[in-house]
């Protein structure tokens, strides 16, 4: 699920407490959370809606003027669901990506955790964090060819990379976290 600028900070405010989506299946569930720009939006319940139930008020709840301007915005297919929010946390990768100073649990952990993940080829992942350590704010296609994989399987792959603290993204292409940065280092130290 997307959300604009404009509504993440109508969410931030308390302005915007609802949202509307013509799915063919939900991709939020309720009491999990949405990782966006300003943290992680909670999601309260999720619920098929008939269209002739939209009032105004519930329209100004997700950040339109009437109920005509939020029925105009929708896709014209799919089930008709009205997602609630329940509020902002940090997203944690925050912090961690700021956390340079690797403890010797840090470093096993992300040991253990490429090893785990490279059993079917080893230095993997290891060589994207190189990739992007030496080509910050290069776009994906060209970052994944140059380790000879599809686009698709690259961005995943980073995503793990995110996960973790290591990487960031940015408008064009990735950059290395302080952790990342720190990480790398510890690969090069341990020649991995």
């Amino acid at each position: 699920m997307l959300l604009k600028q404009a509504t993440l900070e109508g969410i931030r405010r308390g302005d915007i407490t609802l949202a509307f989506r013509r799915w063919q299946k939900p991709t939020v569930k309720a009491g999990t959370g949405l990782r966006t720009a300003i943290g992680v939006v909670r999601i309260g319940a999720v619920e098929h809606v008939d269209e002739a139930t939209i009032s105004d008020g519930h329209a100004r709840a997700a950040g339109y003027a009437d109920r005509a301007a939020l029925i105009d915005d929708l896709r014209a297919d799919g089930t008709l669901y009205r997602i609630a929010f329940d509020g902002i946390e940090p997203d944690n990768r925050l912090a961690l990506r700021k956390a340079a100073d690797l403890s010797d649990a840090d470093w096993h952990a992300l040991a253990a955790r490429f090893a785990k993940w490279d059993s079917t080829l080893p230095g993997y992942f290891p060589s994207i964090l190189r990739l992007i350590g030496q080509c910050p704010e290069v776009a994906a296609a060209t970052l994944a060819e140059r380790l000879g994989v599809e686009k698709l399987k690259f961005k995943q792959d980073v995503r793990k990379l995110k996960e973790l603290g290591l990487t960031e993204s940015l408008d064009i292409g990735y950059r290395l976290s302080p952790r990342g940065a720190a990480t790398l280092e510890k690969l090069r130290e341990h020649r991995l």
